[in-house]
């Protein structure tokens, strides 16, 4: 148990103990309890050929509120085997929830063989939660025969339900890649298929809410339970746009913004398969302005290395707005001084700089792909027809000379076959990434796939043919449809389907592939195939 009192320090130091897996060999405690307090499933994650985390939270009774723990810390139960039955190499041990981290678990499992799929669950007194499936990765120097992932993005709680979730468990996937906006702050929209309780959200137990909410939904707990995620945030899951320390444009900024990022980064690691040592990264434990590094990549065998990005946390302030001059906006960059400023970044120096280093590493590595999932589109999207260009500011757009530094990075490194993951735009868009994205004629360097969420609302399609003419780099886009999208990799290609659900606002919904894409391996040039 943690001592009394939990300084920032306190919970720092339990946070890295509690991620700690104790074996033992007694049976099961079966003490009665009066709820299931596993009511928000379990999830796995931050996977690498030896590891993963295994995540679940504690949770009162739904109806009273009553909880058996309260504000105590509180010893867990787990299990891992190599069958569902936990018959086969079963591994059994405890862990701690800690009250000051709301009886989050953040099991650090070691020692794993890899590129091996385990079974997990969570046992608390006589309460049992669901069976989770993971995997390790395989051995960097392994020799693998495919990879294949989902990517998804913006699920906005009032805009329809997560069934597209219900397709992805069929998908028979290695991992999850998600791009950011797990949640949304706002408290509620027009024509709402569904409202979310308690408005606005800005307090550390609004956050906590609201990814509870989030997580009651049984199509998004059973994908958490079928394979690990690789997760990344956006802007939604603490203000929209915001950048850095500086307050965006939304109804639910309080007084001290640092202080209030500082809660949501908390409540986004309480609910996350992260590991501890993204917290404890941080400047002062979970005290305002911390930094809560989750940017980061692992290898998957000797095939493809995969790059997690963080564009929200390190990235200077958008220029040119309107009004106020904080968030957002549509900016004319001729009339924008700063806007090729070579000082400005999205990623920060210290990740940019972390990047750069990556991709020289990665010309050694032979691993024939080399996949970014980050939060956003990266390649030029100009909404302006004909002369001159209207551009949005929050994304690479708006941070036109870190584009083209990352674009340069990759070309200088000869980066072997670059795929660009993104969401953010609440559309889909293909394409290819340019040596120079504002020169049509420049060099392709690579791929893009932006996905379309899984609920989040979009403008439609009656102008998205004249702004994909705008912008040729761009060979598709849909503004209507929501899913996500599912990429195969083998060492001669890659495969993409976008898939789509035909209406979020039912809960049983039906899957179909709105297009299918191929990228040969050497050959920075997508295909469309169906």
């Amino acid at each position: 148990m943690t001592p009394a009192s939990n300084t920032r320090r306190d919970i720092l130091k339990w946070a890295a103990l509690a991620s700690a897996p104790v074996s033992f060999s007694l049976s099961m405690a079966q003490t009665p309890l009066r709820h299931n307090p596993f009511t928000l499933g379990v999830a796995s994650g931050s996977p690498n050929h030896h590891s993963v985390v295994l995540w679940t939270r504690l949770m009162p009774d739904a109806a009273s509120g009553h909880s058996q723990f309260a504000t105590s810390d509180v010893s867990v139960q787990w299990e891992v085997a190599d069958d569902e039955a936990f018959k086969v190499n079963r591994r059994a041990g405890q862990v701690v929830a800690l009250s000051a981290l709301a009886h989050s678990v953040h099991l650090e499992l070691d020692q794993l063989q890899s590129d091996r799929w385990y079974y997990y669950r969570f046992q608390m007194g006589d309460a049992q939660s669901t069976v989770g499936r993971t995997r390790t990765l395989p051995h960097p120097e392994a020799m693998v025969q495919k990879l294949r992932v989902a990517y998804a993005s913006c699920q906005r709680w009032e805009h329809g339900y997560f069934s597209a979730y219900d397709h992805m468990g069929q998908e028979n996937l290695d991992m999850v890649l998600f791009l950011g906006d797990y949640i949304y702050e706002y408290a509620g929209a027009a024509n709402a298929v569904r409202l979310p309780s308690g408005g606005w959200v800005s307090s550390l137990s609004d956050y906590r809410d609201r990814y509870a909410l989030h997580k009651s939904e049984k199509s998004l707990q059973a994908m958490h339970a079928q394979c690990p995620w690789l997760i990344t945030w956006d802007d939604h899951e603490v203000s929209n746009d915001y950048a850095a320390l500086e307050r965006g444009q939304s109804g639910n900024i309080g007084f001290d913004f640092p202080a209030q990022r500082a809660r949501a980064y908390q409540a986004f690691y309480e609910h996350m398969p992260l590991r501890a040592s993204a917290l404890t990264r941080a400047i002062d434990g979970l005290a305002k302005g911390a930094e809560m590094r989750i940017y980061g990549q692992v290898a998957y065998g000797k095939l493809a290395n995969i790059y997690l990005l963080d564009d929200r946390q390190y990235r200077d302030r958008q220029v040119c707005n309107k009004g106020f001059g904080f968030g957002s906006g549509w900016v004319d960059p001729d009339q924008c001084e700063a806007w090729l400023d070579p000082q400005r970044s999205l990623l920060g120096t210290a990740q940019e700089q972390w990047l750069d280093q990556a991709f020289s590493n990665a010309r050694k590595d032979l691993r024939p792909w080399n996949v970014v999932a980050q939060q956003t589109i990266f390649g030029r999207r100009d909404y302006k027809l004909g002369e001159g260009r209207f551009l949005w500011n929050d994304g690479w757009d708006g941070y036109s000379s870190a584009r083209q530094r990352m674009a340069a990075s990759m070309q200088g490194h000869v980066l072997k076959n670059p795929v660009l993951l993104g969401g953010d735009t609440h559309e889909n868009w293909v394409g290819h990434v340019m040596a120079d994205a504002y020169k049509d004629d420049s060099a392709k360097i690579g791929v893009e796939f932006c996905g379309a969420g899984i609920t989040a609302r979009s403008a439609g399609n009656s102008r998205l043919a004249a702004r994909l003419a705008e912008n040729p780099h761009f060979i598709f886009a849909d503004s209507e449809r929501k899913g996500y999208g599912v990429v195969e990799f083998t060492a001669k290609q890659i495969q993409t389907e976008l898939r789509v659900v035909d209406d979020v606002r039912q809960t049983q919904t039906k899957i179909e592939t709105l297009a299918k894409f191929t990228v040969e391996a050497g050959v920075p040039q997508v295909q469309r195939t169906a």
